[in-house]
């Protein structure tokens, strides 16, 4: 770290465990700090800049739209929001789509989908299935159908009508709703992020589609961060061969520029009607914008193919230099977004991984999550192992404390 003093920000809430740095700009998958240093970026804005940084393409399109027009509110017709939902009916095979800011919007768009599906269909107190380690947001609805006991600490009574149940266990499922006549949705992460990077089995995703159908619940896929090509497909229920009924995306949609979207199939594209939802900024011009050209930009560059061949080449080096080690219980994930669990609490990587020169995340306490942008290539990917490897192993070689 530079000799100078470090960063802070002694007006802004005191929300945030801080690095001692601040990020200045970025080229492709590196950022510099404000004294200069480099770093290789592994962790793409939490999974967020599908781009990089500075992406010659991207960058101009979004100067010509901000010289046009950034904001116009939904009391009229915004034609980029017609392109991208086309876009994104297309690649998912489902038919209407909601835009807001973030993922959190979208996953509470999605809970309020769900209950007013089951509002209309005389359901006086809909139900929700969520499951064990999910994150879906921050709001006190998404807080309520995540399942991390320390972020919701402090903050109840929390939002009821949700049924919890343990990943990739269709009997659990069952059992948890046999007999209920209020269950309405089943809503889950394709790969759980914040969670641990902990994905759902492709038979057990058939296998809750399945029981959607046969009990006329939506079936709602939270791909705000294993969507958008992070796992080599347009969105990761998609290696399932199957389709949800309501879809929340955000994160790489834009590239950096906040988005959110509800993408909906048949049987819930048209429970909201004028008045039952609404956004001021959801939607707008530059917004976008930044998620038409962001999808130009990965087919053209055939980004979901990198994503699978880099991010394999990335898991199998990894695998290799740390999958036999004493202390690494699992490395896990798909395409771009990787997780290594060690057996005991890490959170010390972070910053040591940054002294280093790469930016990475630690989350649910143990798992080293690595969601860089889908440009990253080979080298890079070597460069990520050659960095992390050794500070993995040098802390495995620590007393536990």
């Amino acid at each position: 770290m530079s000799a100078t003093a470090a960063p802070s920000s002694p007006h802004v809430m005191n929300t945030y465990g801080r690095l001692p740095i601040a990020l200045s700009h970025g080229q492709g998958c590196r950022v510099w700090d404000t004294e200069g240093r480099a770093y290789l970026d592994g962790l793409g804005g939490i999974a967020v800049n599908t781009l990089g940084h500075n992406h010659p393409e991207l960058v101009p399109a979004l100067q010509d739209q901000i010289a046009k027009l950034i904001h116009s509110s939904n009391y009229y017709h915004v034609p980029g929001q017609e392109r991208l939902a086309t876009k994104l009916t297309e690649l998912s095979g489902l038919t209407n789509a909601f835009f807001c800011c973030t993922g959190l919007e979208a996953n509470e768009a999605a809970l309020k989908l769900a209950r007013k599906f089951g509002h209309d269909k005389g359901i006086e107190r809909p139900e929700i299935v969520v499951y064990e380690a999910a994150f879906h947001g921050r709001s006190i609805a998404t807080l309520s159908a995540t399942g991390n006991p320390k972020v919701q600490q402090g903050f109840g009574p929390l939002v009821e009508g949700f049924i919890r149940v343990p990943l990739n266990d269709i009997d659990a499922l069952k059992k948890a709703t046999e007999g209920n006549p209020n269950v309405v949705a089943v809503f889950f992460e394709t790969i759980q992020g914040e969670g641990g990077i902990h994905p759902m089995r492709w038979e057990y995703l058939r296998q809750v589609r399945e029981l959607c159908d046969q009990r006329d619940w939506l079936m709602m896929i939270d791909e705000v961060q294993c969507g958008m090509g992070r796992t080599g497909k347009w969105f990761a229920h998609q290696w399932a061969g199957i389709k949800p009924d309501v879809m929340p995306l955000a994160k790489g949609l834009g590239s950096g520029v906040p988005i959110g979207a509800v993408v909906a199939g048949p049987r819930a594209a048209n429970i909201f009607g004028p008045g039952n939802h609404g956004t001021t900024f959801g939607g707008n011009p530059l917004a976008m914008r930044a998620g038409i050209e962001t999808i130009r930009i990965m087919e053209e560059h055939k980004l979901l193919e990198n994503s699978a061949n880099v991010g394999a080449h990335l898991k199998a080096a990894l695998e290799r230099e740390l999958g036999g080690l004493a202390g690494v219980t699992e490395i896990r994930g798909q395409g771009l977004m990787l997780g290594i669990e060690l057996d005991r609490p890490c959170g010390v990587i972070l910053n040591r991984a940054c002294e280093a020169g790469l930016l990475l995340s630690v989350t649910a306490d143990s798992v080293i999550r690595l969601v860089p942008p889908l440009i990253l290539s080979i080298a890079e990917a070597d460069e990520i192992v050659a960095i992390l490897a050794p500070i993995v192993k040098a802390f495995l070689e620590e007393p536990r404390k």
